[in-house]
């Protein structure tokens, strides 16, 4: 009966991840014994005994000792801690990115085996020096297409990470189709194949510097570097085993273009369609212009803030990567004033570190910030900027902003400072408002993904400015 009691009675217990607890009792002998974990759940609860002795006895565990559930293929290929160390969005987005990573493994090595056979592979009469002198073209070609690239692009590939992933790899696809047709039109193939390399060149800058940004996004134990290592293996089994099926499938396709072409076609498609289905199972929860423009139009719309999953499900993908230029953050204060009386003007009814330029022809707003503008600033200017532009589209709004709407709609054009001003006032009794739904929502509003320049400034504000 004593030792029964002493069974009874829960020593310690432990925990794997977000696994099921087991627990641990007192033997009668002093051994401990531990439950094995998860089969309480069935019904099959047992117990194993850690004896004393068994480190004087050179044993690296006890015997019959479970091994922790993460082992195996899932230690090797899925980050520690999995899945609460990640996004809940991780595991969808890593299968459909393995499948494209697959398609693409394949559709590389047929378009590998055209650009061989057009610098001469296999041909007598092709000389080593030709050979030599394509691949460098086309190579230097690509470098400089990086580095322009990257000083053109680099510093909007965070705002957009989805929309310039699914970018690059539509592009890679292309730059394999140029490699493949290359060979039908010899007197054409260095200049196709640099065209080429030049588009994975730029393939390479997009697709990384995306994938480092979806990193952050995914790893939620401050794992950047174990999730992005787990990546990698995941990417080279992926593509070890299209290594494996491209050695069978290139004898079969190599004696008829006409298949090879088609199956180029299957496989790019295929390529195409996991990228979408991937990049869509993203859920962003940090606010980049389209997001916002998706939630605030709700919002002024219904009065209710989406959360980010069904923001993410609406965002575009296709052109979401070139918004159009309606709303400019950062601009330097010289480009909106050319005189005091200007300055005055725009600074009137401005009480937040930020001063707001509005062209009504063009429906362009213009943002200037001040140092002290911090995230939650600059969150409020975006949003005041997507507003005065609702104030010209159609739809339902609220009281205050549709009676200023029928204003700014009738008659004579007031000037915009003053239409400015107006919408500030409005501005104060939405946005404490709108920014409370986002949180409740789920939207990390202490950070974001807008676009913004980093040009900063500083003017004479009322005493009764904010900072937020």
């Amino acid at each position: 009966m004593a030792d029964d009691a002493g069974l009874e009675t829960s020593l310690c217990s432990e925990q794997f991840g977000s696994g099921e607890a087991r627990g641990c009792r007192v033997a009668a002998d002093g051994s401990l014994q531990w439950e094995v974990g998860g089969w309480r759940w069935w019904g099959l609860s047992r117990a194993f005994t850690v004896k004393p002795e068994g480190r004087d006895s050179g044993e690296v565990g006890a015997p019959g000792a479970p091994s922790p559930p993460l082992s195996g293929l899932q230690a090797v290929f899925l980050p520690q801690g999995f899945p609460d160390s990640v996004s809940p969005d991780y595991l969808p987005y890593q299968l459909w990115d393995s499948v494209q990573a697959f398609a693409s493994s394949l559709s590389g090595s047929l378009a590998t085996q055209a650009v061989l056979l057009g610098i001469g592979v296999g041909n007598a009469k092709a000389t080593v020096s030709a050979a030599t002198a394509t691949w460098l073209v086309k190579d230097s070609t690509g470098m400089l297409g990086r580095i322009v690239f990257a000083w053109w692009k680099g510093s909007k590939l965070d705002c957009n990470a989805k929309q310039w992933r699914l970018f690059a790899d539509i592009l890679n696809d292309v730059a394999m189709f140029l490699e493949i047709m290359a060979p039908v039109y010899p007197i054409c193939f260095t200049m196709t194949v640099s065209t080429s390399n030049l588009a994975k060149c730029i393939v390479s800058v997009a697709g990384g510097a995306t994938r480092a940004a979806l990193t952050v996004h995914q790893a939620r134990r401050n794992n950047m570097a174990d999730v992005s290592a787990k990546d990698s293996s995941q990417e080279t089994l992926v593509n070890l085993v299209g290594l494996l099926v491209s050695l069978l499938m290139l004898p079969l396709v190599s004696g008829c273009p006409g298949f090879s072409l088609g199956c180029f076609f299957f496989l790019t498609a295929l390529h195409i369609y996991a990228n979408y289905r991937a990049v869509r199972a993203l859920v962003m929860e940090t606010l980049n212009e389209g997001r916002l423009r998706l939630v605030l139009k709700h919002y002024l719309q219904r009065g209710e803030v989406l959360n980010p999953t069904a923001a993410n499900r609406m965002e575009p993908l296709w052109t979401g990567f070139w918004p159009a230029p309606s709303l400019s953050l950062g601009v330097p204060l010289h480009r909106l004033v050319s005189s005091v009386f200007e300055l005055q003007q725009l600074v009137e009814g401005h009480q937040e570190p930020y001063l707001l330029c509005w062209d009504q022809s063009r429906n362009q707003v213009q943002v200037v910030l001040n140092q002290k503008a911090g995230p939650k600033t600059i969150l409020r200017a975006a949003t005041h900027g997507l507003m005065l532009g609702a104030l010209q589209g159609d739809g339902p709004l609220p009281a205050e902003l549709e009676e200023l709407r029928n204003r700014v709609q009738a008659g004579p054009k007031k000037e915009s400072w003053v239409i400015v001003k107006e919408t500030h006032e409005v501005l104060d009794m939405l946005f404490p408002k709108f920014l409370k739904g986002l949180q409740d929502a789920g939207w990390k509003t202490e950070k974001h993904q807008l676009e913004v320049d980093e040009w900063r400034a500083t003017w004479l504000l009322s005493p009764e400015k904010k900072v937020l």
